[in-house]
């Protein structure tokens, strides 16, 4: 949760990417390469930095159930899926 309830405003480029002003990325904890979840909700698109501090609060959570793929296979395959998919979108926008 966010420690203050500060506004600030954004620029969405033709791509559709924005800049995260600084002190919400220092708040955040976001660095380069951080990626987010993005879910829409009622009041419009929210972001939710995935962090190594989020990770850490978030350890413990999601217990495997026997006879499932551990998180560590889960999260590989899900990659791969993720990279092949970037892939054929790169191909069709060349």
């Amino acid at each position: 949760m966010s420690k203050t309830n500060k506004t600030d405003t954004i620029t969405f480029t033709v791509k559709g990417q924005v800049v995260i002003p600084r002190w919400l990325r220092k708040e955040f904890d976001i660095e380069e390469g951080t990626r987010a979840i993005v879910t829409t909700t009622p009041d419009g698109i929210l972001l939710k930095p995935v962090t190594r501090h989020t990770i850490a609060r978030m350890h413990g959570i999601l217990k495997r159930k026997p006879g499932e793929k551990p998180l560590a296979e889960e999260w590989a395959e899900h990659k791969k899926r993720e990279i092949e998919l970037e892939e054929r979108h790169g191909r069709k926008g060349s």
